[in-house]
């Protein structure tokens, strides 16, 4: 809708300008300042000139022009609106969704490491991660979603040690000696269990067998995190192996040496990273001949641009600030364009329960798990309250906030908009169908205007994903239902002259919240 309100007022500016959405819609439904711009060019009032203009769309069709300090109003018409929001009833779901574009994104997320079930650290990555390819997709991208399992190195061995000395502890009777730094919880011991009943006791005391245990460790701990990502309805596309790009390190080593920006010092291997402004240079490989973690991600993402896709986007956890610049220098060392890959930090997570910290999983060991988080507010909740604040920002709440049944619960308050309409449709006993064609020109102002906030979902989605704000679709349907609400409480629907009318606009706005909802992975309830 704004793309046509765009190209109407192009038609007459013939100049690029910003189009805004003014507060109050009784006002303007969108608004430029261009005037402002124009009066120095001009050498002339702003209001004057904004006055002028509006002269120039007298004979629109879709919107009524006015000058207001010297701002240019548009209003849209009743025709307009109406046959627009005809169109959209008749596309479902699909009415806020766009043309597909010739853009195409990979997007990492969560690649956790596989040594233990999903925290509430790595929640919000996945929900943000999710959602915005929900979002990439609705609106005509190409996107593509993997998990980068970091399944090589010192942690996949001390997750085969972990499992084994809690064996050797607790099945066997030993008197055993922890490291400073290992595995605990009750998933270990699961996992342990489980392994004794398959390959018995040996596979603990024979020190050779150790990778073997970690390794059956690490798939049934992936299949624990697949279950809890499907719990809250979260699918990931493709699941890329850290371990399985080792037999392509010598080659983008090679690869890397070409650049110049490679050198040895004390038998390691460095990158030259300093020279892309990072703290210091890194090394790759060590003295001994082991990869870093370091060498890993750059034959990784070595293969991600192979795959040739137009940008990457990787979704990192807060503690991995200082990484980047030696990521990006790596990318750009290959001879790609770094800037093709855009990395988010998410900010951490505080959790309260009755205005206290949320206790930790003993199943975790020293954490609080996805699934406790999950099973206590549901995976509705879970998803709409972890996009509800920019990633930027960190984000605390209380879980007992998000069990209410009013409208201090934001999940709640938009699901009963919802059912609330459709409880009006089954008191009216109409089909949508039936009032498909009614004319919303016969709306008053309040009326048009609850109608242009339900059909702005495609500008709030193309928002929400070009500048990763995702928040500003929960901020959508929160201001959506609020006007939903009021308007339903000043208005009879049901037996009024203009039923018909009044249940069509209903019905709109009930198609904006579902759209909405199913793009952030929820379904909306019919009945509450």
């Amino acid at each position: 809708m704004k793309d046509i309100v765009k190209a109407e007022i192009f038609k007459v500016l013939q100049r690029e300008f910003v189009l805004e959405k003014p507060k109050d819609k009784n006002l303007a439904h969108y608004a430029t300042p261009i005037a402002f711009s124009l009066a120095k060019e001009l050498k002339r009032s702003p209001m004057i000139i904004a006055q002028e203009l509006a002269g120039k769309f007298a004979d629109s069709e879709i919107f009524e022009a006015s000058a207001v300090n010297g701002y240019l109003n548009f209003k849209l018409k009743g025709a307009f609106l109406n046959d627009y929001a005809t169109k959209a009833l008749n596309s479902g779901e699909n009415f806020a969704g766009s043309e597909p574009k010739q853009k195409s994104l990979l997007i990492e997320y969560i690649s956790a490491n596989p040594t233990g079930p999903l925290h509430i650290g790595h929640v919000r990555g996945a929900v943000y991660g999710d959602t915005l390819a929900r979002i990439g997709k609705y609106i005509g991208y190409d996107i593509a979603t993997e998990y980068y399992i970091n399944d090589a190195g010192n942690q996949i061995d001390l997750l085969g040690t972990s499992i084994s000395l809690w064996a050797k502890e607790n099945l066997l009777g030993e008197n055993v000696a922890y490291p400073e730094k290992f595995y605990r919880g009750d998933y270990i011991a699961d996992i342990a269990n489980t392994a004794f009943t398959k390959f018995g006791k040996e596979i603990f005391t024979d020190e050779t067998r150790n990778l073997e245990l970690a390794e059956f460790g690490k798939d049934i701990v992936l299949d624990i995190i697949k279950k809890d990502l499907a719990e809250a309805n979260i699918f990931i596309e493709s699941w890329a192996s850290e371990k399985s790009y080792y037999d392509k390190l010598d080659a983008t080593i090679t690869k890397l040496e070409r650049s110049g920006q490679m050198y040895k010092k004390d038998g390691a291997t460095y990158i030259a990273s300093t020279k892309l402004n990072d703290d210091s240079d890194r090394v790759v490989v060590r003295d001994d001949g082991r990869p870093t973690y370091l060498a890993g991600d750059i034959v990784y993402h070595n293969d991600k641009f192979e795959r040739g896709y137009d940008e990457y986007l990787n979704i990192w956890g807060a503690d991995h600030h200082g990484y980047i610049t030696r990521l990006k220098a790596a990318i750009n060392f290959l001879g790609y364009d770094e800037n093709r890959l855009e990395i988010l930090l998410m900010q951490m997570v505080s959790l309260l329960k009755d205005g206290k910290p949320y206790k930790m999983s003993k199943r975790a060991g020293n954490a609080i798990l996805m699934s406790d988080i999950t099973a206590e507010i549901g995976a509705d909740a879970l998803r709409f309250i972890f996009i509800s604040k920019a990633n930027t920002s960190s984000l605390e709440f209380d879980v007992d906030e998000l069990k209410k049944e009013d409208s201090s619960n934001p999940i709640y308050y938009i699901n009963y908009a919802h059912a609330r309409i459709n409880q009006v449709f089954e008191k009216a006993g109409k089909p949508i169908s039936s009032i498909a064609n009614a004319d919303l020109r016969e709306l008053d102002e309040n009326g048009k205007n609850l109608l242009f906030e339900a059909l702005t979902l495609s500008e709030v989605l193309e928002d929400a994903f070009l500048q990763k704000a995702l928040q500003k679709l929960p901020e959508y349907l929160k201001s959506l239902c609020a006007s939903f609400h009021k308007f339903y409480n000043e208005n009879r629907v049901v037996g009024s002259q203009n039923e018909d009318v009044l249940l069509k606009l209903f019905a709109l706005v009930a198609l904006s919240i579902k759209t909405s909802l199913a793009l952030m992975g929820i379904v909306a309830k019919e009945r509450m």
